[in-house]
C-alpha cells in the first residue's frame, strides 16, 4: 500500500481544479487524497465534492488565514488563478504570492502551478507589432502567471511549473466556429498556417495527477498539451467527425482586433504571439514528456466525437 498523501486543489469545484480531482479518484491505487479548496463551501459545487466522501474545506486565494489552514498537513497543492473573473493582472499575481506563500509556510512537499509564459521574456520591449497593456504586459493573462513563477522560486518552493495551452473546450464558446454563407462551417482560429497546442480540460487533471506522482519534477516546467495540430487538421476533423464541411478560415489579427467584445486586443495578442514564436511555443510543450505523464490522453477526434453537440456556431 503506497503511503497516504494530501493533495490540496485550490478551486476544486472549477474546471482544471476539478479535472485533478476526477484524475485522482480514478486512481486509488496511487496513495493520493483530495482534500477540495473553495471559496464557498456551501456552494452546489462543494457540497457534490463532500456527498462523495472528499474533504471540502474553505481556501480564498485573497485570504492568507484561510490558504495557511486549507494547506495544512497536505502532500501536495495544485494552485490554479482565474484571470478572467475579474480581469486585472496584478490582482491575478497577488494571488499566486499568496498562495506560494501558504504552501511554503505550510511546509508543502510538491507544487502544482498552473501557469503560462511570460511573454515579455520573448517579445522584448517596445515592440511596435503588438497592443501594449498596463504594466508593460502584452498578455496580461500569461504573463502575470509566468511573472509569479519567479517568486515561487525565490521562496524556493518544491513546485512544478505546468503551462498549460488553448482549450479546445474554448471550441463550445461562440467565437470559433461560425457558419459561412454557403451553409458550411468555418473553423476560425487566428493561427495562420502554424500549429496550435491544444489540451482537453480532462487531461489537465491527468497531466497533473501524473506530475504529482513522479517528484523528479520538481523545479521543472512541463508544458502540457494533448496534440499540435494545424487549423486545416482540426477543420478535417471537425468534418469527419460531425459528418458536414467544415472549412479553416482564419480570422486575421486586424479582424480580432475590431471585434466588439471584452478584450479584444488581448485575444489578438495572444494569437498573434502564438503565431509569431510558433516554434518556442510549441516546442515547451514536448508531447512525448507529457504523454508520459498520462498515457490516457484523448486525442482530438475523441474529444470531438464526445463533444460534438455542445459546439455552438456564431
Amino acid at each position: 500500500m503506497c503511503e497516504n498523501k494530501i493533495i490540496a486543489v485550490v478551486v476544486a469545484t472549477g474546471s482544471q481544479g476539478g479535472s485533478l480531482v476526477e484524475a485522482i479518484l480514478e486512481h486509488p491505487e496511487s496513495g493520493l487524497t483530495v482534500r477540495a479548496l473553495t471559496r464557498n463551501p456551501d456552494s452546489e459545487k462543494a457540497k457534490a465534492l463532500a456527498s462523495r466522501g472528499i474533504e471540502v474545506v474553505r481556501g480564498d486565494a485573497e485570504d492568507p488565514a484561510s490558504l495557511q489552514a486549507a494547506f495544512a498537513g497536505a502532500y501536495g497543492a495544485f494552485l490554479v488563478t482565474n484571470f478572467n473573473e475579474h480581469g486585472d493582472s496584478a490582482r491575478e499575481t497577488a494571488q499566486a504570492k499568496a498562495m506560494a506563500d501558504a504552501v511554503k509556510k505550510a511546509g508543502v512537499r510538491h507544487v502544482v502551478w498552473s501557469t503560462l509564459e511570460d511573454t515579455r521574456e520573448l517579445i522584448g520591449d517596445d515592440d511596435p507589432r503588438f497592443v501594449t497593456f498596463e504594466g508593460g504586459r502584452y498578455l496580461p493573462h500569461s504573463d502575470s502567471k509566468g511573472e509569479a513563477d519567479g517568486y515561487f522560486r525565490e521562496l524556493g518552493v518544491p513546485a512544478t511549473f505546468m503551462r498549460t495551452c488553448f482549450f479546445w473546450e474554448n471550441l463550445l464558446g461562440p467565437l470559433f466556429v461560425r457558419r459561412g454563407d454557403d451553409g458550411a462551417l468555418l473553423l476560425t482560429i487566428a493561427m495562420g498556417d502554424g500549429l496550435l497546442p491544444g489540451v482537453s480540460v480532462k487531461n489537465i487533471g491527468r497531466f497533473a495527477f501524473g506530475i504529482f506522482t513522479h517528484p523528479e519534477f520538481i523545479g521543472r516546467t512541463v508544458g502540457v498539451a494533448n496534440a499540435h495540430l494545424t487549423g486545416a487538421e482540426m477543420a478535417d476533423t471537425l468534418a469527419r467527425v460531425t459528418g458536414q464541411e467544415v472549412r479553416y478560415e482564419p480570422y486575421t489579427l486586424e479582424e480580432l482586433r475590431a471585434f466588439d467584445m471584452p478584450m479584444a486586443d488581448h485575444f489578438a495578442n495572444m494569437m498573434q504571439f502564438q503565431q509569431a514564436f510558433n516554434a518556442e511555443y510549441v516546442g515547451a510543450r514536448d508531447l512525448d514528456v507529457v504523454h508520459s505523464l498520462s498515457p490516457e490522453t484523448e486525442t482530438f477526434e475523441q474529444w470531438v466525437s464526445e463533444h460534438k453537440d455542445q459546439i455552438k456556431v456564431l
